[in-house]
C-alpha cells in the first residue's frame, strides 16, 4: 500500500499553491524517510493510508452519514501495535516532522493572502482594508471627530508580556530548522531552473535534518537560555518589523506627507517579560538570575540600536553646504567633541564636511560604550539618546531634508520609543503566601538574623528587591518597576510587598520605583477584587505612586486558574462581570486603569483571538490599553513570521483603539444588561457541573492515569516545574497549563468546555442562546472558542485515553458532557457539524486530523504500556513488602532491572516524541 497520492476529501478542496506546497513537504519528506529506513516509510504510508480513511468515515458519520463497516482507525491501531518502541519512536517523529512543515505550508499561504490582499487594495480608498489599524482609526473619527479620535490614538498602548510558561512543546534546535525550510519554501516560489534546482537541494537537506534531529531536547532550559526566546523574535521580526506597522499607519493618514512631515502614529507597542522575574512557583528564578537576564537583554537592545544608528547615520551624506547644520546640531557636535576627541576625530575622517552623519556615528560609537559601561562616554539614558535624534531630525527637517529627517532617523526614533536600553519591561512576580512568610520570619528572627537565623527564602525574598533595585539603576526605571503578586487575596497582600522593598535596603534613597500589581485569579478572588481594591488605594505607597503617574495604576486578572478551579463557562463569566465593576470604580476614583490580562494560548486559559476578546471588554476596561501574556507556541505562532506578525500587531491594536468607539461600548453595555439573567443561570448550573467533577473521589489520581500529565511534566520545555510543591495526588496545586495541555493531548480538551452542556440544556431556551450569541460579543466570542475547541476533540481517540483508568462513571460524565455540549454549540451557532460556516480554519482542522490521530494512538497504546509497567512493579514492591518479616524474597538480576528501566526509558521518550507532535498538530495547546 503506497499512499503516497492519497489525499483525504479536504485536502483536495485546499487553495493550489496551500495543496502544492503540501505535496512538495510530503514527497520530500517520504524519499527522507525512503533513504532512512524503507521499512518505515512502508510503515508511515500504511498508517496515514488507513487513518485518512478513518477520519472521512468520522467526518461522514458527524454529518449524519451512514456508519461505515470498516474500522479503518483499528486497522492503523493494529499496525502500530505490531511496531517496537524504536519503530515507534521513529514513526512519531516522522509525522511530528510532517506537522512542521504543515505548519510552514499554511503560514506561507496566509502571508501568500495578505501580499494579495495588499497588492488588491484602491490607493484612493477612504480605509486600507488590509491594515485594520486604518479602519478602526477612520470609525473613530466619524464617530467621535478628528479631535477625539487623534486623543485616543495617543493614548493608545500594546502590551504583551512574553512569558516562559512551557506550552511551546518543540526544542530551540527545532525552530531554527523550521525557520530555514520557512525561507526556503518562500524562495523556490520566485526561482526556476539550476536556482531552483539549488533551493530544492537545499530543503531535502534541511527536512532531513529535521527529521533526524530528537524533537525532545536533552535538558531543560535554564530561564537565562529561555531569555533567547525573546532576543530570537526580536532580532528575526519584531525590531524591525514594529516600525514598520508604525510606518504603514503614517502611509495611510499622511497619503503623500508620509516621510516628509513629522509622524502621526506613536510607538504604541511596549513589550514586558516574565523571563528571568517570574519567580512564582520556579525556585530556579533567582535575584542573581534577573540581573543576568536583565544584562542580556539591556546589552542586546542598545547593540541592536547601535547598529541601526550607524547603519543610518552612515547614510547621511549629506554636505554642509547643501544641508546646512542647524544651531543645535552644532552645539551637540561641541558637546561630544568636549566628551571625547578621538570619537569626533574618526568621525570626522569618514564624514568630512558631513555633519549629520559624523554626530550620528559618534551617537553610534557612544550606545557602543554604553554597552561596555564607559562612564565617560555611555549615554545614562535611552530619553539622553533620543533627545540626540531628535536634534538630528530637527536640523535635517530645517535643512530641507525632509525625506532623511522622518524616513531613516525616525525609525531608529521609534525604534528607541518602543525597546528602550531595556528591550523588554521586566515584570517580577511572586506568590503572596512568600512574602507573607518571609515578615513572619523576619519578625521572629530579626531583619539581619539578630535572633536566629532567617530562612533561605526570606535572603531570596529580600534579594530579589535588591535585584530590582539594581537593574533600575542600570537601565532606568522602566526596565522593571512592576511587581505582581499572585493569589492576592487583601490589600495586606500589597502592604507586605512595599514593606520588603523598603526593608531590603538599609539607605532609603537605595529604595526602587515600584508599582506593585494584584493579581486576582480565584473565583473567590475575582468576586472580591474591588473591595480589595478600596483598600488598596488608601496605602501610602499606593496613594504617592498614584499622584506621581496621573492616577494610573494596573490590575491583573488570571484567566487560568480560575477556569481549572471553577470551570471555563463561570471562569469566562466572572473575569467579565469583574472587569466591568473594576472599570466602574477605577471611573469613580478618577483612577486611569489598565487591565492586565493573564491568558494562554489554549481556549481553557482565556485563548483565542485576541481582536475579538478586546472588542468584547466591558465599557472603559480597555481605555485604549491593552496588555496580556504572551506565551509558549502563541509567541512563534504570532511573532515569528514578519508579515503574520505586523499582521497581529494592526489586529489587536484596532480593537484596542476600537473599543473605545461609542457604537462599542453602546453594544456591549446593552447586551451584558440584556443577557443578564441568561448568563446567570449558565454560570449556577456550568459551576455546579464542574465542581462534581472535580469532587468526585479519586479524580486526581486518575486524571493523571488517562493522560500524558507525568509525562508532560518530564518534557525539557521550560524551567519552571509542573506543580508549585504539593503532592502529585492533588489539583490544587497543579499549574493550569499542564492540566490544560493534558487534556488536550488526550483529544478531550475538557478544560475548554466542561459544564456548558449542562448548563444549556438546564437553561433550555435555544432562542435565547442563538439571540446572545449575535449580539452579546463576550458570549458569542466564548461559544466560537468552545467550538474551535469542540472541532479538535475526537470521541474515538478519547476513549482509548479514558480506558487508561479503569472508571466507569468517570468516563460517562466526561463523555456525556462532550456530547451535551456539542449538542448545544452546534444549535447555538447553526453549525451541522463543529467549524462548518467557518470554512477556512475548518478546513485546516480537518486536514490535520487524520495526522493527529495517528500521534494520539501512539501515544495512548504507549501509555497503555507505561501504565502497566508501573502496576507490575507496583504489585512488586507490594509482594517484597509482605515477605521481608519471614521469607526471602526472590532478587531479580541487575540485568532484569537494567532492562526493565530501560523499557520505561523506551516508552518514556515515545510519549514525549508524540506529545512534541500532537502539540505541533493541534498548534494552541496551552
Amino acid at each position: 500500500m503506497s499512499g503516497a497520492r492519497t489525499k483525504s476529501p479536504e485536502e483536495h478542496d485546499l487553495p493550489e499553491s496551500l495543496k502544492d506546497d503540501l505535496a512538495l513537504c510530503l514527497d520530500i519528506l517520504r524519499t527522507v524517510l525512503g533513504e532512512y529506513d524503507e521499512t518505515l516509510l512502508s510503515t508511515f504510508d500504511t498508517v496515514r493510508e488507513y487513518a485518512l480513511k478513518a477520519s472521512a468515515e468520522h467526518y461522514a458519520e458527524t454529518m449524519g452519514k451512514k456508519k461505515s463497516k470498516e474500522n479503518n482507525l483499528e486497522k492503523a491501531e493494529k499496525v502500530i501495535e505490531s511496531l517496537d518502541v524504536h519503530q515507534a519512536q521513529l514513526l512519531a517523529r516522522a509525522l511530528t516532522t510532517y506537522f512542521h512543515l504543515a505548519n510552514l505550508c499554511e503560514e506561507n499561504y496566509r502571508v501568500s493572502v495578505l501580499h494579495q490582499r495588499e497588492a488588491d487594495v484602491d490607493e484612493t480608498a477612504a480605509t486600507d482594508p488590509a491594515n485594520e489599524l486604518t479602519g478602526a482609526y477612520h470609525q473613530l473619527i466619524n464617530e467621535m471627530g478628528p479631535a477625539k479620535a487623534k486623543k485616543l490614538l495617543d493614548k493608545l498602548e500594546f502590551h504583551p508580556v512574553f512569558t516562559a510558561h512551557p506550552t511551546e512543546a518543540r526544542r530551540k534546535a527545532v525552530e531554527g530548522k523550521i525557520r530555514r525550510i520557512a525561507m526556503l519554501l518562500s524562495a523556490g516560489k520566485l526561482l526556476s531552473g539550476s536556482d531552483k534546482k539549488e533551493n530544492n537541494r537545499r530543503l531535502y537537506n534541511e527536512i532531513d535534518a529535521l527529521f533526524r534531529t530528537s524533537p525532545i531536547g536533552a535538558k531543560k532550559p535554564t530561564p537565562v537560555e529561555e531569555a533567547d526566546t525573546i532576543i530570537d523574535i526580536f532580532d528575526n521580526t519584531l525590531f524591525d518589523t514594529i516600525p514598520q506597522v508604525y510606518r504603514r499607519f503614517d502611509d495611510w493618514l499622511l497619503g503623500d506627507q508620509a516621510g516628509v512631515s513629522e509622524p502621526q502614529c506613536p510607538a504604541f507597542f511596549h513589550p514586558g517579560s516574565w523571563i528571568g522575574s517570574d519567580r512564582d512557583g520556579n525556585p530556579n528564578v533567582t535575584a542573581k538570575v534577573s540581573r543576568t537576564v536583565a544584562r542580556k537583554f539591556s546589552d542586546h537592545a542598545i547593540e541592536a540600536l547601535e547598529k541601526a544608528t550607524r547603519q543610518a547615520g552612515t547614510n547621511l551624506t549629506m554636505e554642509a553646504v547643501t544641508t546646512p547644520p542647524s544651531t543645535e546640531l552644532v552645539s551637540l557636535w561641541s558637546r561630544q567633541k568636549e566628551m571625547s576627541e578621538r570619537l569626533t576625530d574618526n568621525a570626522e575622517i569618514i564624514s568630512a564636511h558631513e555633519p549629520h552623519r559624523a554626530v550620528m556615528l559618534v551617537m553610534a560609537d557612544r550606545l557602543h560604550h554604553t554597552v561596555t559601561r564607559d562612564a565617560d562616554l555611555m549615554y545614562r539614558s535611552c530619553d539622553d539618546f533620543i533627545t540626540d535624534l531628535k536634534i538630528v531630525q530637527r536640523s535635517l527637517a530645517a535643512a530641507g531634508a525632509r525625506r532623511a529627517a522622518y524616513g531613516p532617523v525616525q525609525d531608529v526614533i521609534w525604534k528607541a520609543e518602543t525597546f528602550g536600553f531595556h528591550l523588554v519591561e521586566m515584570e517580577f512576580r511572586q506568590h503572596s503566601l512568600v512574602h507573607s512568610r518571609a515578615l513572619e520570619d523576619i519578625r521572629e528572627h530579626g531583619l539581619h538574623g539578630e535572633r536566629g537565623k532567617l530562612q533561605p527564602m526570606t535572603h531570596e525574598v529580600l534579594d530579589t528587591f535588591r535585584a530590582l533595585g539594581a537593574i533600575q539603576k542600570r537601565n532606568s526605571e522602566k526596565a522593571a518597576r512592576r511587581y505582581i503578586i499572585s493569589f492576592t487575596k487583601s490589600a495586606q497582600n500589597v502592604r507586605d510587598v512595599y514593606e520588603l522593598n523598603r526593608m531590603a535596603f538599609s539607605n532609603p534613597e537605595d529604595v526602587p520605583t515600584i508599582d506593585v500589581i494584584p493579581l486576582f485569579e480565584q473565583l473567590e478572588d475575582l468576586q472580591n477584587c474591588v473591595s480589595v481594591l478600596d483598600e488598596m488605594i488608601k496605602i501610602p505607597e499606593v496613594q504617592a505612586r498614584l499622584k506621581a503617574t496621573g492616577g494610573k495604576l494596573e490590575v491583573m486578572l488570571g484567566y487560568s486558574d480560575s477556569s481549572k478551579d471553577a470551570g471555563p463557562t463561570t471562569a469566562t463569566l466572572a473575569l467579565h462581570s469583574a472587569q466591568g465593576r473594576i472599570a466602574e470604580w477605577a471611573k469613580e476614583h478618577d483612577i486611569d486603569l489598565t487591565l492586565f490580562h493573564g491568558r494562554g494560548g489554549a481556549v481553557g486559559r482565556g485563548g483565542g483571538p485576541a481582536n475579538r476578546a478586546v472588542l468584547a471588554q466591558p465599557k472603559g476596561s480597555v481605555n485604549c490599553r491593552f496588555k496580556l501574556t504572551e506565551q509558549g507556541e502563541s509567541i512563534f505562532a504570532r511573532y515569528g513570521n514578519q508579515v503574520l506578525a505586523i499582521r497581529h500587531v494592526e489586529s489587536v491594536a484596532a480593537a484596542t483603539l476600537l473599543q473605545s468607539a461609542p457604537s462599542v461600548e453602546k453594544t456591549n453595555t446593552e447586551m451584558t444588561e440584556k443577557y443578564a439573567p441568561m448568563t446567570q443561570k449558565l454560570d449556577d448550573s456550568s459551576h455546579k457541573r464542574f465542581l462534581d467533577l472535580l469532587n468526585t473521589p479519586d479524580f486526581a489520581p486518575w486524571f493523571s492515569t488517562v493522560t500524558p500529565l507525568t509525562e508532560i511534566g518530564l518534557l525539557p520545555i521550560g524551567s519552571r516545574p509542573a506543580k508549585r510543591g504539593l503532592g502529585a495526588k492533588s489539583l490544587d496545586d497543579l499549574r493550569t497549563i499542564p492540566w490544560v495541555f493534558s487534556w488536550a493531548q488526550a483529544r478531550i480538551n475538557l478544560a475548554a468546555w466542561y459544564g456548558l452542556g449542562t448548563a444549556c440544556e438546564e437553561f433550555g431556551d435555544l432562542k435565547t442562546l442563538q439571540g446572545a450569541y449575535k449580539e452579546l460579543p463576550m458570549f458569542s466570542t466564548f461559544i466560537d472558542n468552545i467550538e474551535m475547541s469542540l472541532a479538535k476533540t475526537d470521541e474515538r481517540i478519547a476513549k482509548m485515553y479514558l480506558a487508561l483508568g479503569d472508571r466507569d462513571d468517570l468516563r460517562d460524565k466526561v463523555l456525556g458532557e462532550m456530547e451535551l455540549t456539542r449538542k448545544w454549540v452546534l444549535a447555538i451557532v447553526g453549525d451541522d457539524w463543529p467549524l462548518q460556516h467557518r470554512h477556512v480554519l475548518g478546513q485546516a482542522v480537518r486536514v490535520r486530523s487524520p495526522y493527529v490521530d495517528i500521534l494520539s494512538v501512539i501515544q495512548v497504546l504507549a501509555l497503555r504500556d507505561q501504565r502497566a509497567l508501573e502496576k507490575k512493579r507496583e504489585a512488586e514492591e507490594a509482594a517484597k513488602a509482605k515477605t521481608a518479616n519471614g521469607a526471602i524474597a526472590a532478587k531479580k538480576s541487575d540485568n532484569e532491572e537494567l532492562a526493565r528501566d530501560q523499557q520505561r526509558g523506551g516508552f518514556t521518550y515515545l510519549i514525549l516524541c508524540t506529545v512534541s507532535g500532537v502539540a505541533a498538530g493541534l498548534q494552541n495547546t496551552g
